[in-house]
């Protein structure tokens, strides 16, 4: 896929054994978000409780939050030293680490903005993450104008893809506007396409919908193949990124277009091992019998579908957007909890003293 069409290839995770995987099958750049984050620290915590620990003694004052934030930014870099050679390579556009803002910042634009402004100073090629809610679009459009490269997250309609292209798009002309050059920025918008037909699943069971169930697992690649034919036509400088797998159609069926496809390492295995034909099929029409089913079966769908499904004031209270959040905020919990862990030990745990 990565040699033979302009599709390129992201890792979904920070970790950094599957980020050297990634890499020696043709990725270029690596995405992470408080799940993931959580995920690495955990799974490798004999490696991260002493750094958290050195963190702690280094900071005496610092809260679990200062400390769990500034783990995530030691992880953060020390993945994006691993894509330097992919960022010096593609001049910018690949090569990038994404981190995310943190999640209980989606509701005040200046926030985000001054986070994204320092994430975007701890490597020369970060990707900064940032949600997007109604305040997330404009806090992207502040932080492109600030040159600083936005990979759009909590996503999954058209309609939010079309809002995070015009703010980038209006970003990149004030920053052209001042006389900086932006070939070397390379924003992205996450289309979590897995999460979509989750929420779709989950309506189907909660309203006792009956329907082909197959028909769920295209919901996500519907929306994405809409909303990538519209960025084509309409010449955005922003690339779709392909998120949240379940099945091999949010890869397969999305090679051949100039987009990124962030699977976790899990499924990078499955495809590397699979026999599933690389093919471009980004232009193949999906069954309209599928598309019209699901349309009149979900009206989520259709506000994910349409590109007037959903407006910019509505993004915050979209049911998969509230979903993801509260999933990521529980995330920073986690975090927390492992840090405090660490500082203050469970006496209940421990053998009692002699």
């Amino acid at each position: 896929m990565t040699q033979t069409t302009p599709t390129c290839l992201w890792n979904d995770s920070a970790d950094l054994g599957e980020l050297e995987f990634a890499l020696s099958h043709g990725a270029v750049g690596a995405t992470c978000n408080p799940v993931i984050a959580h995920t690495v620290l955990k799974t490798h915590l004999t490696d991260w409780r002493p750094r958290i620990a050195r963190i702690a003694e280094e900071r005496p004052t610092a809260t679990e939050d200062d400390i769990a934030w500034t783990a995530i930014e030691d992880l953060s870099i020390d993945a994006a030293r691993l894509l330097e050679p992919a960022f010096a390579a593609h001049r910018g556009r690949n090569g990038r680490l994404s981190i995310q803002t943190d999640p209980r910042l989606f509701r005040d634009t200046d926030s985000l903005v001054r986070q994204a402004e320092h994430f975007d100073r701890l490597a020369p090629n970060m990707i900064v993450k940032i949600p997007a809610t109604s305040a997330g679009i404009a806090a992207i459009e502040a932080a492109t104008a600030h040159g600083i490269t936005v990979n759009a997250t909590v996503c999954f309609s058209l309609p939010q893809c079309v809002a995070v292209a015009e703010a980038i798009e209006r970003g990149l002309s004030r920053r052209e506007a001042l006389g900086h050059d932006v070939s070397s920025m390379g924003p992205v918008c996450t289309i979590m396409v897995g999460r979509l037909d989750d929420w779709l699943k989950f309506v189907m069971e909660k309203e006792r919908l009956v329907t082909d169930p197959g028909h769920l697992e295209w919901a996500g690649v519907a929306v994405f193949k809409k909303t990538y034919a519209l960025f084509v036509e309409r010449g955005y400088r922003a690339r779709l990124l392909s998120a949240a797998f379940r099945n091999h159609m949010h890869w397969s069926e999305l090679i051949g277009g100039d987009v990124v496809i962030s699977p976790p390492s899990a499924w990078q295995k499955r495809f590397v091992a699979s026999d599933v034909t690389v093919a471009n099929r980004i232009s193949t029409p999906i069954d309209p019998a599928i598309v019209d089913d699901l349309y009149k079966r979900f009206a989520d769908f259709r506000r994910a579908y349409d590109q007037e499904g959903l407006q910019i004031a509505e993004f915050d209270t979209f049911a998969p957007t509230r979903r993801t959040l509260r999933q990521f905020l529980g995330a920073g919990d986690d975090l927390r909890a492992l840090v405090r862990d660490i500082l203050v030990k469970n006496p209940d745990t421990e053998s009692p003293c002699a």
